[in-house]
């Protein structure tokens, strides 16, 4: 679910921070620019891990900030397909489920990917699933953990195509990275009803 990713940058160090040790004025600046953003084909970045390399510092023009080349490694979320991951319920819809983690959002079971005999409840706005014929429904509800097995991820760039604003408004909508999940097998689905 988490892997370590060595990257290589240029940070910046500005005055009000050079009262502090430098690898922890390097450190904030490093998770200040990359702690939850999405590197594409990468993942989600969630912190620094440690601090490989570092340059002396060289003080640019007029502005008084340290520039600092930088080698480090970075704890990412990316899961691996086939990794089976806990997460709650956000909301459903006809077209499927969006699931949530801790501190991730955008993860999407789609109906075709829902056991047999799985139906949408629309007043309910939940899906249900009835195992045998003759059962009662047991209920995909909001907030409820589940288990699900990842099958796809879903990669999306974010630059406009264009400088129009639908362009631009189009690009922001997107998830810059959206995992797709299953829970068709034995096991998968609510958490409580596998005991």
């Amino acid at each position: 679910m988490f892997i370590l990713t060595k990257i290589a940058d240029l940070v910046q160090i500005t005055p009000e921070n050079f009262g502090r040790a430098s690898h922890l004025a390097i450190e904030d600046s490093i998770n200040a620019k990359y702690s939850n953003k999405v590197i594409q084909k990468i993942g989600l970045c969630i912190c620094m891990y440690d601090l490989l390399w570092a340059s002396e510092g060289l003080i640019g023009h007029g502005n008084g900030v340290v520039n600092v080349n930088v080698e480090f490694r970075l704890i990412v979320f990316r899961p691996f397909k086939g990794e089976t991951i806990f997460g709650r319920i956000s909301h459903a819809t006809k077209d499927g489920i969006s699931i949530r983690t801790e501190f991730f959002e955008d993860i999407y079971v789609e109906y075709k990917e829902l056991p047999e005999n799985t139906q949408y409840d629309h007043n309910e706005e939940a899906w249900t699933w009835i195992p045998e014929a003759g059962d009662d429904p047991l209920w995909y509800d909001k907030n409820e953990m589940v288990r699900f097995q990842v099958i796809e991820e879903e990669w999306h760039d974010q630059t406009p195509e264009s400088t129009e604003q639908e362009a631009v408004d189009r690009a922001k909508k997107l998830s810059p990275y959206r995992v797709k999940g299953t829970m068709m097998k034995d096991g998968l689905g609510v958490c409580l009803w596998w005991g």
